[in-house]
């Protein structure tokens, strides 16, 4: 394996760490903002909060938020948000499944 290829190979271990703390941190604060209790496991908190990070930010790139000087507030403030949308739906979803058994 040459330099090149290992250095690749740590920033993707990097990168996919870093989504997953920043899907931590989206899904938490996703669930802190939702009212009431959510019926939703950690596991599942994480998944949607990945998955709210990541198409949050290319939201903010459609728009043209995704890199600002400093903390980019704004590429936060909307993957927390599609997180918590992600969430609410889940949630209806699992709920509609278990009423019809």
């Amino acid at each position: 394996m040459s330099p090149g290829q290992h250095a690749r190979g740590r920033s993707a271990t990097v990168s996919i760490i870093g989504s997953i703390i920043a899907g931590i941190i989206v899904g938490v604060l996703a669930r802190v903002v939702l009212p009431g209790r959510q019926n939703i496991s950690v596991i599942m908190t994480i998944v949607l909060g990945i998955l709210g990070a990541v198409i949050g930010w290319f939201l903010a790139a459609g728009i043209g938020v995704e890199s600002t000087g400093g903390v980019d507030w704004i590429r936060w403030l909307i993957s927390i948000v599609v997180a918590a949308v992600l969430i609410v739906g889940y949630e209806r979803f699992t709920a509609s499944r278990g009423a019809t058994r």
